[in-house]
């Protein structure tokens, strides 16, 4: 029996997704539940696993669009299981052994001689060299009588400071569908929001201290690393809290503010920017976050992560510091009205006590949506997280460090 296989809906509202890879080809043995293709959704790539067990027939070409309910492939529930896990090759009769050995083998075709002049390239040649803008006169042959063969080509390098020369290839992909969606949602956000940014600094001097006294043994016990994120999610909550309008969205002509903190953290995957969600952030711990934020983060570095998992957030948090970025103005995650962007830490001097003194400092920007956010409650949202992350112990652990990291 040919059990027919639709793509499932991964979302609400997703009404189409597109063949980003197959995994396997037609006629394959495929176990139920084994990944057989990756799709892309306009918010996600999720893996399509078998219905059930048996060789399969793909349907749908990689790159189609294809509906939610479409059939993709087809499997043949009813085909046995080649032995070794392969389809086993078909052995001959006796008799085709007896007439294989009884007709001769037939004669070496004549090898077919170039007839292009001594010094020049074949075809083979000429083409490698026209992709690399390399003129032949200026590659020495090899072959015979010095003809210039598809290995000298390959080998040729251009010459120094000769100008024009040198690899003029150019590749052509298609954009998956996430991509797509990613880009316009950015262009709207350009053109239909008032987006600002405010900067600020921060000494992080103070959880570095944290960090150093107690990540081995925070570590050790919850078997999640200290990081960075929880410090800055906290104090994302408590300023969220402070300044209410941060934690708020446009909703036509109605504003939306909401009671509780989901913070979207964004996270660089192997299908792009994910932006999966830390559910009511208010209610967690450091480790509460830090074990959430690696989950999201595997699941998201292996593909797994789910359309329901990067929906609903009601403010994000961007680490553009992890690939060096020392300011940026980050873009907001619509259709929320603010994100704040995380940057490099860069050891600056500064003003302490009077002193001059050399301080690991990070900038840090909150572009905002001016349309319901005023400068007021902007840089006051700001200068609420930058007081948090440079009091930690007072300001996010209610001065008991111990019972705050659960040591």
């Amino acid at each position: 029996m040919a059990l027919e296989m639709k793509v499932p809906s991964p979302g609400e509202s997703i009404t189409e997704v597109e063949i980003a890879q197959w995994l396997v080809e037609t006629g394959d043995y495929v176990e139920k539940d084994q990944a057989i293709a990756e799709v892309d959704s306009d918010k996600a790539t999720l893996e399509l696993p078998a219905e059930a067990s048996g060789i399969i027939t793909l349907k749908a070409e990689e790159g189609d669009a294809v509906a939610v309910g479409q059939v993709v492939c087809l499997i043949d529930t009813d085909a046995p299981k080649p032995e070794g896990g392969a389809t086993a090759p078909v052995a001959e009769t006796p008799k085709a052994e007896e007439k294989k050995k009884d007709t001769p083998a037939p004669a070496a075709a004549p090898v077919k001689t170039e007839t292009y002049a001594t010094g020049t390239a074949s075809p083979a040649a000429k083409k490698v060299l026209a992709e690399k803008g390399i003129d032949a006169a200026g590659v020495k042959g090899t072959g015979r009588d010095g003809r210039i063969t598809k290995a000298d080509a390959i080998d040729a390098k251009p010459s120094l400071g000769t100008p024009g020369l040198g690899s003029r290839g150019e590749e052509r992909k298609k954009l998956s569908m996430l991509r797509r969606k990613v880009a316009e949602r950015l262009v709207s956000v350009k053109n239909e929001t008032a987006m600002l940014t405010t900067f600020n600094e921060v000494d992080m001097q103070p959880i570095f201290n944290l960090r150093s006294q107690y990540k081995e043994d925070f570590k050790s016990k919850h078997g999640v690393s200290l990081g960075f994120m929880s410090f800055f999610t906290l104090a994302c909550v408590r300023a969220l809290k402070l300044f209410p309008a941060v934690n708020s969205m446009i909703d036509g002509k109605e504003m939306i503010s909401y009671n509780f903190q989901d913070i979207s953290i964004a996270v660089s995957g192997p299908k792009g920017l994910m932006v999966p969600v830390i559910r009511n952030a208010e209610n967690l711990s450091f480790r509460g976050v830090e074990s959430e934020v690696k989950r999201l983060a595997i699941r998201a570095r292996d593909g797994q992560i789910t359309v329901d998992e990067m929906t609903g957030g009601t403010f994000t948090i961007t680490n553009g510091g992890v690939f060096g970025s020392m300011l940026s103005t980050p873009i907001i995650n619509p259709p929320q009205s603010a994100i704040l962007g995380m940057h490099n830490i860069v050891e600056r001097p500064i003003v302490r006590d009077g002193q001059i003194v050399v301080a690991p400092i990070m900038y840090v920007a909150l572009s905002y949506d001016h349309r319901i956010i005023d400068g007021k409650e902007s840089v006051g949202f700001l200068v609420a997280v930058k007081e948090a992350l440079e009091n930690p112990e007072e300001l996010l652990m209610d001065n008991n460090v111990a019972k705050a990291l659960e040591m």
